[in-house]
């Protein structure tokens, strides 16, 4: 009796010390479904950081774009200003005393504006038109507005425009800025009116 008792407790002893201590429990390994769902999210998250990047090109380059088309209608707008500057300026009307085509000192500076503009513009060919008050006959209004016409076209070639590129004509009194008959409109209508024929599409300043 007494040797089943012992055998008994040996036992007992045994399956505590089993129990309480022995080898560590190795760590639990990942499961293959938490594996692949780290791989998910990693690809997502690579996935979203690619379609962020292209994003940011492609708004980079719309406002690249958007620069360069701002560039040139800047560009083009101020061309358009100074070439609509420029043929005001050549536009610009010369006058005359009462029965005279000589050039007036205040009309010399006119034509001396159109001078740097020609020089600047080797491609511009213009028209002068010369024009007369009512007063005297048709024939003699052509032949005095011709002498003007060829009065201004003189001043410029002997400034150093090339005569080949200018070309006169005169109206007589066919053609009055003021239809009126007192000296302040005739003194509008004796004048010289100037006409570009070509290459003035462009046109730089001096």
């Amino acid at each position: 009796m007494k040797r089943l008792l012992l055998l008994g407790l040996a036992g007992f002893v045994t399956t505590a010390v089993v129990a309480c201590g022995g080898k560590p429990q190795p760590a639990t390994a990942p499961t293959p479904q938490a594996a692949n769902t780290d791989s998910i999210a990693a690809a997502e998250k690579a996935r979203q950081d690619s379609a962020a990047a292209a994003e940011a090109a492609a708004r980079a380059a719309e406002e690249a774009d958007r620069a360069a088309r701002q560039r040139t209608a800047d560009s083009l707008a101020a061309l358009g200003r100074t070439t609509d500057a420029v043929r005001t300026l050549l536009a610009t009307m010369t006058h005359f005393d009462f029965d005279k085509s000589n050039i007036r000192s205040e009309d010399a500076s006119i034509l001396d504006q159109k001078i740097g503009i020609l020089q600047t513009n080797a491609a511009v060919h213009i028209r002068i038109a010369g024009h007369c008050d009512e007063r005297g006959s048709d024939e003699y209004n052509l032949a005095l507005g011709n002498r003007r016409a060829t009065s201004a076209k003189q001043y410029l070639v002997n400034h150093g425009i090339d005569a080949g590129r200018i070309e006169t004509q005169s109206y007589g009194k066919e053609r009055p800025l003021d239809p009126g008959h007192t000296e302040e409109a005739w003194a509008k209508n004796r004048r010289d009116e100037f006409e570009i024929t070509g290459g003035g599409d462009v046109l730089k300043q001096p």
